[in-house]
């Protein structure tokens, strides 16, 4: 999978989460290299939920 294949998959379940979950906002979201464990961090903060959880979240989408 190259990098527009994984933004594009990325961008279309943070469209989903977002709608899911009206607290999260777009810099919640923003998915930048080497910093998924930051981003996962915030999300467990602002959902409390554990990483694992919301790795099935968002493996569900």
């Amino acid at each position: 999978m190259n990098t527009t294949e994984v933004k594009g998959n990325w961008n279309e379940k943070k469209g989903k989460l977002l709608q899911e979950f009206a607290i999260l906002t777009d810099n919640d979201l923003m998915f930048l290299k080497g910093k998924k464990d930051e981003m996962l961090g915030r999300l467990q903060i602002k959902l409390g939920k554990t990483k694992e959880e919301l790795q099935r979240i968002i493996a569900a989408l």
